[in-house]
């Protein structure tokens, strides 16, 4: 993905303040429920009660429940009259329809996008997928132009290679273009390695807030899957099923007896631990049910010493 001759060199570009570094609640709620496994009522409720904890940061895409998730966030948000107490974060470039990043494509998903949240502005907006097809200046203008015309606040990147998450920077950098703020990458105790070997040193220099999704492993690092009977007729059941290992299953309890010593439960301990990585700015987790928001918004709370960071990712390290 590197263009001939593009440089290693740092990224000219460290802000002082990352985005998202004053979010009142360090942990995002995810839309990719929102009308698959709870409809339109469950989600309300659990956005309900995710704004009452003081949760503000609420990520969805186009293609989640093809678009019913973004019309689900954006019928809360009128009925509760909040648009301007929430973050909203969603994608465009993998929907059916406008698929890619080429600027024509960039400029249609948008505007669905506007449609179906009912909002006039997306707080940060992801290319979703890299695009080798469309050149990153192409795209990169395209995300600039969002910007200047008021219809996103700001621009982050999902699921792009350290090469191109940097070549988007440079080109921003050279023509003047608004520059990214955000990464979005697949990032857990049990997907370590292709964060921690480029993105992780990338995010450092360039200053980026990393909001890392499928926190919990599928739903595996919340302990509710231990054999391949617990998988059966589960949305997420495929995904989960390689870790059921011996490995994975030392990694399980590992987690639940830190879990033990902190009196909380086995997803609250997996996204502390993204808490304590340094790069880390609030890690994406979905909810169906308020036993498992609270699970997620008791990991803030959670301190990690030195001792238990050591046996959680060495347990996590023989999953590679």
């Amino acid at each position: 993905m590197t263009r001939p001759g593009a440089t290693t060199q740092p990224v000219d570009r460290a802000p002082e303040r990352r985005w998202g570094d004053d979010l009142a609640v360090a942990v995002g709620l995810g839309g990719n429920t929102f009308g698959r496994t709870t409809d339109a009522a469950g989600s309300h409720r659990i956005l309900d009660a995710f704004a009452d904890a003081g949760g503000a940061l609420v990520d969805t895409a186009d293609t989640y429940s093809d678009g019913a998730s973004e019309v689900i966030l954006g019928d809360w948000m009128r009925d509760r009259r909040n648009r301007d107490q929430m973050i909203v974060s969603t994608k465009c470039g993998n929907h059916p329809a406008f698929e890619g990043l080429s600027a024509s494509t960039v400029a249609a998903a948008v505007d669905e996008s506007l449609r179906r949240l009912g909002t006039d502005y997306i707080d940060l907006y992801f290319a979703h997928y890299q695009d080798d097809r469309t050149p990153i200046q192409e795209s990169a203008e395209a995300f600039d132009a969002l910007v200047r015309a008021g219809k996103i606040r700001a621009v982050g990147l999902s699921n792009f290679t350290a090469d191109a998450v940097r070549q988007w920077i440079e080109t921003t950098c050279t023509n003047g273009f608004v520059a990214p703020v955000a990464l979005q990458p697949h990032f857990s105790l049990v997907h370590r390695r292709p964060y921690e070997t480029g993105l992780a040193s990338l995010a450092a220099e360039a200053g980026l807030a990393v909001l890392p999704y499928r926190a919990l492993g599928g739903g595996f690092l919340s302990g509710k899957y231990r054999t391949e009977a617990d998988t059966e007729d589960r949305a997420r059941g495929a995904g989960v099923r390689p870790l059921l290992t011996p490995q994975g299953l030392r990694l399980l309890d590992t987690i639940e007896a830190i879990a033990h010593e902190h009196h909380v439960r086995a997803a609250t301990i997996a996204l502390a631990w993204l808490m304590h990585q340094p790069t880390v700015t609030a890690p994406l987790a979905s909810a169906t049910s308020s036993a498992q928001l609270d699970d997620l918004l008791a990991a803030p709370a959670i301190t990690l010493d030195d001792a238990q960071i050591t046996l959680l990712e060495a347990a996590a390290a023989e999953l590679a």
